[in-house]
């Protein structure tokens, strides 16, 4: 049976996974191999081939049986896998500028590449937990991390648009004002736009606006003596009922409510998928994140008021597991 790699490559680690033509992947969590990523591309290129046969001796699998491979990585970079001429924060040194780190993995491994930005991959991988690899639906996912990544998959493809910019879902702009509770906010995100979903619904937006404006009305709560651990703080102390923290996610999850109504209307999506590590928490917590985000959504039309919610399972593994998931489909064609 052919083989499928998948090959999520970060700033400091790369994690590998594989899948057959079943479906079914041949990893279980995390398989991680240093990146060396800031060493630039010759090192990089070969800590990712020496990553991999590790990996597959871990899955009990023969490289010579691994017919193609996919990569994901951080942007900014073209939907071909092209960084941007300006770097990137992940991969800072200066041969990684223009670098076309699709083509550069194929000649590495001899064997066919496809790549997709990280947040498109776990998009995928959101979209196949739900549907499959070979299901025609619609999904939008949201991942909430640092930033917010996610992505379009319309009738089962990645929607990359001109050049891989497409499913930018966290530079979109959302009515804020009507959430309620944050009267006067300026959320305002590292990418210039004041309003966008990522400037609301990220740990940078936490720790820059949300917390902030609620300590400064709740001077003797603890979190104004944690310093800079506050905002990492927050997620667990709301999975522990603490008011305060509970309604900084309440802000958070309205305004995925206000984001997903938009997307609704644009494409009357088949699931809606919420995932990252702000929400890898209990089940109990998660399935009151998910009926907050319900609650900030506007009032749908009856048709669509049944769209789904769900939570994004294996969040850690998910841009191995997309990547994966797009090379499988590729090699079917």
């Amino acid at each position: 049976m052919r083989i499928i790699a998948g090959i999520d490559l970060g700033g400091t680690a790369v994690n590998y996974t594989f899948i057959n033509e079943r479906e079914e992947f041949l990893i279980e969590g995390l398989c991680e191999h240093p990146a060396r990523s800031k060493e630039g591309p010759t090192v990089c290129l070969q800590q990712i081939a020496d990553g991999l046969a590790i990996a597959a001796a871990k899955a009990g699998v023969q490289l010579s049986d691994v017919v193609s491979a996919g990569l994901d990585t951080p942007g900014p970079a073209s939907a071909t896998g092209v960084f941007s001429a300006r770097g990137s924060t992940n991969f800072v040194h200066s041969d990684w500028s223009g670098f076309d780190i699709r083509f550069g993995l194929e000649a590495k491994l001899g064997i066919p590449v496809t790549y997709l930005n990280d947040g498109n991959a776990g998009a995928l991988w959101g979209h196949f937990s739900i549907f499959g690899a070979s299901a025609t639906a619609t999904s939008i996912s949201a991942i909430i991390g640092t930033g917010l990544g996610g992505g379009v998959i319309v009738e089962g493809r990645v929607v990359t648009g001109r050049k891989g910019f497409g499913g930018e879902l966290g530079h979109v702009l959302i009515p804020y004002q009507s959430i309620a509770g944050i009267e006067g906010i300026r959320p305002e995100c590292n990418c210039g736009r004041t309003g966008d979903l990522e400037s609301l619904c990220s740990l940078t937006a936490i720790e820059k606006t949300i917390l902030p404006y609620f300590l400064a009305k709740n001077p003797g709560h603890e979190l104004n003596r944690a310093g800079d651990k506050a905002a990492k703080l927050v997620r667990g102390m709301a999975e522990r009922g603490d008011s305060l923290c509970c309604e900084i996610f309440r802000v958070q999850a309205h305004a995925l409510g206000l984001f997903f109504d938009e997307m609704v209307n644009t494409f009357d999506p088949d699931a809606l998928i919420v995932g990252g590590g702000a929400i890898e928490t209990g089940a109990e917590f998660q399935a009151w994140f998910v009926d907050e985000i319900r609650a900030g959504m506007p009032g749908q039309r009856v048709e669509q008021a049944d769209i789904p919610i769900v939570i994004m399972p294996n969040g850690d593994t998910a841009g191995a597991r997309g990547a994966a998931i797009e090379a499988l489909k590729i090699a079917r064609r």
